[in-house]
């Protein structure tokens, strides 16, 4: 078992109480395992302790990429929150933290 951080990459943003991670692969060989362990599922479970109402995926194949938007993250929004990462940007490197499980093939 290893974690998402040794097989791909994330960004953030942000629009209001919403959070946009996009996940991009390492390696395009990784993309099609990867999308399947990485479900919308598995993403709101790994941020239950931010209560996300909703999490949904867009997959893009010909970049090696996912992109999660979560709903309801950001304790309202940069205008509204007092929290110290009001962006949401350490959010891509908690999803990062996923526990994954590669072919064996894979390192």
């Amino acid at each position: 078992m290893t974690t998402l951080y040794d097989h791909a990459h994330a960004r953030t943003g942000d629009k209001g109480n919403r959070v946009n991670i996009s996940l991009i692969a390492y390696d395009a060989a990784d993309w099609a395992w990867l999308v399947e362990q990485v479900t919308p599922e598995r993403v709101q479970a790994h941020f239950a302790h931010r209560r996300p109402s909703g999490v949904i995926r867009y997959l893009l194949p010909r970049l090696a990429a996912m992109n999660f938007v979560l709903d309801d993250v950001l304790d309202g929004g940069v205008n509204d929150t007092l929290n110290l990462d009001m962006h949401g940007k350490s959010l891509s490197f908690h999803l990062l933290t996923l526990p994954v499980d590669p072919p064996k093939e894979i390192p």
